[in-house]
């Protein structure tokens, strides 16, 4: 039930096709108070988190809305999304912003107009396995609070995110064909706020009509890598963002308003499939999850995230403490050197990569900025395959959204989920009239 989830069942219920939904994790009310008690130093869900969830990931984000695809669809999606609660700024705006509590609000609205128009949504659910018959999906295993069941189905949208790895292997496994795909790591930068809406407006920082300044920047190295900011969130925090144990992962979030005192952004170096090792397309999952485990390590193996100061990190050699830019990441950082879990070609693209960025935003590489690692999910590592009609090699199972390798953001991933409702229905419709 993340954005492309959320957008193939309202397609399909306002087509009558009253879909059955399928969440592991929990509605939006019981995930964020899960998700807050982690943030205090609580138990950590493996089924109710950043990642897992009504709302998807994108519920815990700045919620940006602006997008690089050109497709009559965003409209559709932004009208939506204002209806269901989103403010009106969307509908205007040149770089549109949700911020995550106005999300939760949003995807509460658009569950109950799914139920409303003969929706089944099943929350703490999991799909768990695909019976296959004549190279078709015949029925989808799944296991709820009641126990573990067939659902006989003739189609199954598969938007599951890019965290979902359980369920990668189970499609790989069932004969979906899946491939490699290039993603990117590395760290969370912060810095202070207002020393960003100086160096992007100048004297006219602080005026009222500007708001919280945002940037973006990359820059491409001499031995072909690429180094760039990502889902930039003024005025936000650093967030934990794990979904499995022992593992730990950062994003980023802001609330709508993006007052808070610190600026950040993903500052990522691009990873390519020869970099993985291993064999099959699920090495990818298995190099994050190695870095992330190095994180958990670093961090001292209770949840808290491995720090370093900017100026500390380019010099190479281990923070003690913040200067003037304080973490905003809880449950806590443990400082020290991000050395210890990222790849030694991402520390030093980064550190490469740096001071050039500096010159496009001074102060980028203020000596103080804090580094908080290890940020591995800005995209997903493989691709299920499909095909022109959005199929997968197995007929009927539709691979969709992020996590399927065919989106990239809120936005892009809400339009993929009324492509591939659109799919479903025109290949039901066309089943019909044989």
């Amino acid at each position: 039930m993340g954005p492309a989830g959320l957008f193939a069942a309202l397609t399909l219920a306002r087509a009558g096709m009253k879909p059955v939904v399928v969440e592991r994790g929990k509605r939006v009310e019981a995930r964020d108070q899960d998700v807050s008690a982690f943030w205090k130093g609580g138990p950590f869900d493996p089924e109710s988190n950043v990642q897992f969830g009504e709302g998807g990931a994108g519920t815990f984000s700045d919620g940006k809305l602006n997008s690089g695809i050109k497709d009559k669809r965003c409209r559709e999606v932004l009208e939506e999304m204002h209806r269901a609660g989103a403010p009106e700024s969307i509908l205007w705006q040149a770089k549109p912003h949700v911020g995550t509590d106005h999300l939760k609000a949003m995807v509460r609205n658009l569950r109950n107009e799914i139920i409303a128009l003969g929706g089944d949504v099943r929350f703490q659910t999991r799909l768990t396995g695909l019976d296959v018959e004549d190279g078709a999906v015949a029925a989808a295993r799944l296991t709820g609070p009641d126990g573990a069941y067939a659902l006989p189905v003739s189609a199954v949208i598969l938007a599951v995110g890019h965290s979902a790895r359980d369920t990668f292997a189970m499609v790989y496994g069932a004969g979906a064909n899946m491939s490699r795909k290039p993603f990117a790591i590395g760290a969370r930068i912060e810095h202070r706020q207002d020393r960003i809406n100086r160096a992007q407006y100048g004297p006219a920082a602080g005026h009222p009509a500007l708001g919280a300044a945002d940037y973006k920047l990359a820059v491409h190295l001499p031995n072909g890598r690429s180094v760039y900011t990502f889902c930039m969130c003024p005025g936000g925090q650093v967030v934990a963002a794990a979904s499995e144990a022992g593992g730990v992962v950062v994003n980023g979030m802001s609330l709508y308003a993006r007052d808070g005192e610190n600026a950040n952004s993903a500052l990522l170096v691009n990873v390519l499939p020869e970099d993985f090792g291993g064999e099959g397309p699920l090495a990818g999952v298995e190099f994050q999850r190695q870095w992330e485990r190095a994180a958990f390590e670093a961090g001292g193996g209770d949840w808290r995230a491995p720090a370093q100061r900017v100026g500390d990190f380019l010099r190479n050699q281990p923070s003690a403490g913040p200067g003037s830019v304080k973490p905003s990441y809880r449950p806590g950082v443990k400082w020290g050197s991000l050395d210890d879990c990222l790849p030694g070609f991402v520390t030093a693209g980064m550190r490469e990569a740096l001071p050039l960025l500096d010159r496009k935003l001074k102060g980028f590489a203020d000596p103080d900025a804090v580094l908080t690692g290890v940020e591995t999910r800005s995209s997903s590592p493989v691709r299920i395959e499909r095909d022109a009609d959005c199929q997968s090699n197995i007929r009927g199972l539709y691979p969709c959204g992020e996590g399927a390798g065919y989106a990239g953001g809120i936005m892009s991933a809400a339009v993929d989920g009324i492509r591939c409702a659109e799919a479903v229905c025109s290949d039901l419709r066309s089943k019909s009239e044989r």
